[in-house]
């Protein structure tokens, strides 16, 4: 008589069917580490856009300044529009205009589309993780930033559409008054209605708080964890966060106190 064939015990399934593994180096991104590594890097990348966005946005407190026009005359403009206009211009004539900026936006919307897939990715194994072994999160060890990424990364998504409808597709979504070039005066318009001032201070806050999280974690996806600078590793990321923060919900406060306006 033939010995019975032992039935398999559930602990010894594999935790997900398995991929086919792709070729050097993609088959890295198939692995939770090389995923983090994605996103951790991205994560860079998008940040210093935050980082670089906002400070060419503090220009909006220079007002009106004189520059030199392309005929040669002085002319007097708002600075964060010239700032606007020089973007515009980066790599001329090397390039033809405006061609730079939109390989920087491609390479935002491509880091931004990796940063979003690999954070999906790792949430989808971390929950076939946690059903595999029947454990619950550890709530408790779990700081309030890290519990609510799940909320802040579509709030952030969807913010991000609605900023680039308000004010630099023109569709009108805040002001009937938008004009192409005048960052200034769109800015002003926009956010002088107490509404979308709120959509844009709520926002960031939650903006605030992803990054506070995501800069902190960041080093430990890339290897760099140890007790004896992990409270560096958070101070950094509360300081740039709030840093930020700081910086982004100024406009709309300002603009709404009257300090930043249109000449009457």
């Amino acid at each position: 008589m033939a010995a019975p064939t032992l039935a398999k015990n559930a602990a010894d399934a594999p935790l997900r069917k398995k991929q086919k593994e792709l070729p050097f180096p993609l088959n890295l991104y198939q692995t939770a580490v090389g995923k983090k590594w994605v996103m951790a890097l991205t994560g860079i990348m998008l940040l210093g856009f935050v980082v670089f966005h906002m400070i060419g946005n503090l220009k909006i407190y220079l007002g009106e300044v004189q520059h030199l026009s392309p005929e040669g005359n002085y002319v007097t403009d708002y600075d964060i529009n010239i700032y606007g206009e020089f973007l515009r211009d980066l790599l001329v004539p090397l390039l033809p205009r405006t061609w730079f900026l939109w390989l920087l936006r491609f390479g935002l919307i491509g880091a931004f589309g990796l940063h979003l897939h690999s954070a999906i990715s790792l949430s989808r194994m971390n929950q076939a993780s946690n059903n595999r072994y029947e454990s619950k999160r550890d709530w408790v060890a779990a700081n309030f930033a890290s519990r609510s990424m799940r909320w802040t990364g579509p709030i952030i998504l969807l913010y991000l559409f609605f900023h680039l409808a308000d004010l630099t597709w023109g569709g009108g979504v805040a002001s009937k008054d938008w004009e192409r070039g005048r960052v200034y005066e769109n800015l002003v318009h926009s956010m002088s209605r107490p509404g979308i001032a709120l959509v844009y201070i709520v926002c960031n806050v939650a903006l605030c708080i992803h990054i506070f999280h995501g800069a902190y974690s960041m080093f430990q996806s890339l290897g760099i964890n140890n007790p004896t600078y992990n409270k560096l590793r958070k101070g950094f990321a509360a300081g740039l966060a709030l840093v930020i923060l700081i910086g982004n919900i100024s406009f709309p406060i300002a603009i709404l106190a009257g300090i930043v306006d249109l000449p009457a």
